[in-house]
Order: C-alpha cells, then sequence, then structure tokens
C-alpha cells in the first residue's frame, strides 16, 4: 500500500490515498493512473508482466500517455546516479518559454520526490505532493509545468530518469529553497546532514520568488 502527502502554505499535514484507474492499450497491457490531491501532478504505474525469469513491462507508451496524462511530446530523457542517501536535488524548474514538464522514475534505490506548485493564483500554491519511487514500486511521477520539482534519495547509488518536454535551458533554469518552512516539506530523517550542491543551497524562499508561473485553471472553490 502507497500513500502520499500534501502539505503546505495554510495547510494541514494529511495522507491521502489517491484514487486511481487503469487503462489498457490494444495489445493488453495497461497501466495505473493515480490523481493525487494536487490533481495536475499524477502518479503512473506500468504494469508488470511477470514469469519466473522476472517481468517485462512497457515503461512508456507514447499514445497512451498524451491520451490520458498529458498531451505533451518529450524531447530529452535525463539520468542521474547519487552515490550517497541523503543527497537533495532540488527544487528546479525552468521559465517561460522552455517551461519543462517532467517524467520522473527510478530505476535503482528509493528516492522521496516532491513537486511544489508554484502557480500564482492556484488554489495549491504553495503545497507539494510528496511520493516515494522506486525500482521495486516502478512508479513514475508526472510533474507539470508549473511546479518546482525535487527529491531526496532513500538509499545508496540510487539512479533516477526523467523524460522531458523542452530542453535543457541555463538562461532560464531557476530554483526554490528546499527548506523553506511555508512549503512545509519532511524530508526525510538522516543521520548526517542532506548532501546538496552549492547551487541548490542559495535558492529562495517562496515569498522571494515572485510571479514565475501564471494559473489558467478554475478558482478556488468553484
Amino acid at each position: 500500500m502507497v500513500y502520499f502527502r500534501v502539505m503546505g502554505i495554510n495547510s494541514h499535514s494529511c495522507l491521502r490515498r489517491p484514487g486511481g484507474r487503469r487503462h489498457e492499450d490494444i495489445r493488453g497491457s495497461s497501466m495505473d493512473i493515480q490523481t493525487l490531491a494536487i490533481p495536475e501532478v499524477v502518479l503512473v504505474r506500468p504494469r508488470r508482466h511477470a514469469d519466473p525469469r522476472g517481468f517485462f513491462s512497457e515503461v512508456f507508451v507514447d499514445r497512451l500517455f498524451r491520451a490520458e496524462v498529458a498531451d505533451v511530446v518529450f524531447v530529452q530523457d535525463n539520468h542521474s546516479l547519487s552515490r550517497d542517501k541523503g543527497v537533495i536535488r532540488g527544487l528546479h524548474f525552468q521559465l517561460s518559454p522552455h517551461v519543462q514538464g517532467k517524467l520522473v522514475r527510478c530505476t535503482r534505490g528509493r528516492i522521496l520526490d516532491v513537486a511544489v506548485d508554484i502557480r500564482t493564483g492556484s488554489p495549491t500554491f504553495g503545497r507539494h505532493v510528496a511520493v516515494e519511487l522506486s525500482a521495486e514500486n516502478g512508479s513514475q511521477l508526472w510533474v507539470p509545468g508549473g511546479f518546482a520539482h525535487g527529491f531526496c534519495t532513500l538509499e545508496t547509488d540510487t539512479e533516477v530518469l526523467y523524460k522531458v518536454t523542452e530542453y535543457y535551458a541555463p538562461e532560464c533554469d531557476r530554483g526554490l529553497a528546499y527548506d523553506d518552512p511555508t512549503l512545509g516539506i519532511a524530508w526525510p530523517d538522516l543521520d548526517h546532514p542532506p548532501i546538496l550542491s552549492a547551487r541548490d543551497r542559495h535558492h529562495p524562499r517562496l515569498a522571494d520568488l515572485g510571479d514565475v508561473f501564471g494559473y489558467d485553471g478554475p478558482p478556488a472553490g468553484s
């Protein structure tokens, strides 16, 4: 059983078991899609076909993803290796005109993956979703544009692969402070300080970020 934590500004922490549905393509392969407490962030779990040898899984099917999750085109795949437990990468995002959506999965080890809503005017502005992705559970997290993304490794030698909808654009590359107390992110308890790059230690807090993304969805309470 997997549960998901959603916390943030002016909100209480909560555990939410999301609803889910299964979609099958014409070959009979399928994936589970689970909408989380921030509905634009989606958990995808491809079905695994197991036998005594191991398993086979279609980890990404373009037509199925575009029909059921987001109608986007991925242009680049990225791969990271974190040698130590407690490595935090993030929180990262890219500005317009190179806003990135990300489809994240962990192929070795485990991570706590976090998406923070930074769309000004959004009813979930400043709140976040945190899920565990691992090689064992095979889950993937869809993080659309308008969110800051980051993760913390829960094991040594953890590898993360993610697909992105825009090429890396250093002039648009920005970040949000992982330890901003207003975000309320409960990073894992470690026996040592978290390991970050020099850059990730100096991102601004949410209050200092400015209006980096707009929101064009329904207003709160609608």
